[in-house]
């Protein structure tokens, strides 16, 4: 019987095993080598750690919760998690383990609009997150391949980085092509050459955990917290991308967002083990 069961082995899964192995609390992190940021190369706005390769980031985290022999990590997917009497059963390859409490971290799986050549820059040319990505593009033009209202948002914040920002509507966008200074986008009315591009993804929690257990989902289609990462199921605890609490207007995509999660939900089950 673990104490926590942790989902997910990015940046929120790994700070909430450290935290709760400093608490000398028996602890399993599944891995499932799946993550978000698997293309990107140079994660920024990340204090101490600015412009480091995220495969970096899981390495010293995974060498840093070693140090703490309560901590167990498995290089394993969960395909099961089922709330049982007084406490939960997670299913990982064939296998079944009980926990007082399982915090998700599985993070998200993004889907991009269906451009030819778009997935082959993503997580370097092409990104999401203007404070992750945007000051690389300092000085020279870039697109914003979105359609929605919240690309006049987006354009305006970029104005202060980029010597031009193009909105361009993804329907216009005929094909993406890698140039020696960034991208060709080559559209309807011509072609475009810029240093990046900005894209919203449409994006689902990964692994199909949070629809099997049924935790009650804000209207952005993340889970709903409170804001120490408690969901709507006993025991059960979501954080990073696929977490949103009600005081946010939706989830926060970033870092440092994910490992303050991950430290406020493991505080909140040590917590509640001591209430018990």
């Amino acid at each position: 019987m673990y104490d926590a069961i942790i989902i997910g082995g990015g940046p929120a899964g790994l700070q909430a095993a450290l935290t709760l192995g400093r608490m000398h609390r028996r602890t399993l992190l599944l891995d499932s080598g799946e993550y978000r940021n698997g293309t990107v190369r140079h994660a920024h706005n990340l204090l101490t750690n600015d412009g480091r390769d995220p495969a970096d980031l899981r390495r010293l985290g995974r060498a840093e919760i070693a140090a703490y022999d309560t901590v167990e990590i498995r290089d394993a997917a969960a395909t099961a998690v089922v709330r049982e009497g007084d406490g939960l059963t997670v299913d990982v390859a064939g296998e079944r383990f009980r926990a007082h409490a399982v915090i998700l971290a599985t993070g998200v799986s993004d889907e991009l609009p269906p451009i030819p050549g778009l997935a082959a820059h993503w997580g370097d040319a092409v990104a999401n997150c203007p404070f992750c990505h945007g000051h690389e593009f300092a000085g020279r033009p870039v697109a914003i391949v979105n359609g929605s209202p919240h690309a006049t948002v987006l354009a305006r914040m970029l104005e202060p980085v980029a010597s031009e920002v193009h909105v361009v509507d993804p329907a216009d966008v005929r094909a993406v092509e890698g140039v020696e200074e960034g991208l060709r986008l080559r559209t309807a009315g011509g072609d475009l050459e810029v240093a990046g591009a900005f894209v919203a993804p449409s994006w689902a929690p990964r692994g199909g955990l949070v629809d099997a257990l049924g935790v009650e989902r804000q209207e952005s289609g993340a889970v709903r917290t409170d804001p120490f990462g408690r969901t709507s199921v006993e025991g059960v605890y979501a954080v990073g991308d696929i977490a949103q609490p009600d005081h946010l207007p939706g989830p926060m995509f970033s870092l440092a967002a994910a490992v303050a999660g991950g430290q406020l939900a493991a505080v909140a089950v040590v917590q509640s083990l001591v209430a018990t």
